[in-house]
């Protein structure tokens, strides 16, 4: 079953060069590739995809794999959630967007009930632990979640494919 699993991270908007304004040409073209890998992905049979819904990357690849579900009914979104207050301090059209994936998504599931110093190490780790490849917008950065979560695929094995947000250059690892 795992090797049909593919897990999304990436950066949240203060690490993107257009931070929150959604309609930006660079966040425009990075969305359209992130839908277009998770097409490919598809294609190549995975069927299950994993979302920590963070803010930027997470929801966006989970509003893609939402939008292929229409002309690939198999395929499911599953949300992996650090703890139950993880949108409390965002925006409210960052919440109301959040909720919306939540409603339709196939499961949801949270790695803590309440929030706690280690909760996102955790829901990342879930995600490795749970995932054949990765699906990764990275910048580079040696420092945050997105890195970790890549290093730690990479040291198991498995399959990485990365997009530089702002080149859309597509490596894999």
């Amino acid at each position: 079953m795992m090797n049909k699993v593919c897990a999304f991270t990436g950066h949240r908007p203060s690490k993107l060069p257009w931070r929150r304004n959604k309609t930006d040409s660079r966040c425009v073209a990075l969305r359209a590739v992130l839908a277009e890998q998770i097409a490919v992905l598809v294609n190549a049979g995975f069927t299950q995809f994993l979302s920590g819904m963070e803010e930027a990357t997470d929801t966006w690849c989970a509003l893609s794999v939402l939008n292929l579900r229409e002309k690939y009914p198999t395929i499911k979104l599953h949300c992996i959630l650090p703890c139950k207050e993880q949108a409390d301090k965002w925006t409210a059209s960052s919440r109301d967007l959040y909720r919306s994936i939540l409603e339709r998504a196939y499961s949801i599931v949270y790695v803590s009930r309440t929030y706690h110093k280690n909760c996102m190490l955790d829901r990342n780790r879930f995600l490795v632990e749970h995932a054949a490849a990765l699906l990764a917008v990275y910048n580079g950065e040696r420092r945050g979640g997105t890195a970790v979560t890549m290093r730690c695929m990479r040291k198991m094995g498995r399959e990485i494919i990365v997009i530089d947000p702002i080149t859309w250059l597509i490596s894999h690892g």
